[in-house]
């Protein structure tokens, strides 16, 4: 399999999309954080002392989405037309966030999508580290995306 950041000479290669065609092209991708019951339903009750964690969280993860191609050397800055970035308590210890991304453009937003997720992620870590250094960020995943010449993808 040839990939695609990878010139013939084995160096680092920003994919040239100038001939590519703009398509409506979306992503989702989910991640848990997982924390002492105590610190999540600090969270759930909205009381921890640095503020509303959630909506904090939500914007962090707008703006990582935002700034993507600031962020990871070989993506491109593109157009995003929306973000989206929720919070479900799945367990007593585990919130689950997930983000929705989408652009009409020449090249996909999964990068996007997973990047407002481990953003939002880092920022609800950094919200309630002084109660609960032991919280664990894991499963961060592309869900699924559509658009683009590759096509649709949905994870199992």
């Amino acid at each position: 399999m040839k990939l695609s950041h990878i010139d013939e000479n084995g160096r680092a290669n920003m994919v040239d999309i100038a001939e590519k065609k703009h398509t409506l092209r979306t992503a989702r991708a989910e991640g848990l954080i997982k924390m002492k019951p105590e610190t999540l339903k600090t969270i759930r009750e909205n009381s921890a002392k640095k503020g509303d964690v959630l909506s904090a969280a939500a914007f962090a993860g707008i703006q990582g989405a935002k700034k993507t191609w600031e962020l990871l050397p070989l993506c491109h800055n593109i157009p995003i037309d929306k973000v989206d970035v929720r919070f479900e308590f799945i367990t007593e210890d585990s919130l689950k966030i997930e983000s929705f991304a989408s652009c009409e453009y020449k090249t996909g937003i999964e990068m996007e999508a997973l990047s407002a997720v481990s953003i939002a992620a880092l920022c609800v870590y950094d919200m309630c580290k002084a109660v609960d250094r032991s919280m664990v960020i894991e499963k961060i995943r592309l869900l699924e995306k559509t658009g683009g010449r590759s096509g649709e993808f949905k994870a199992l």
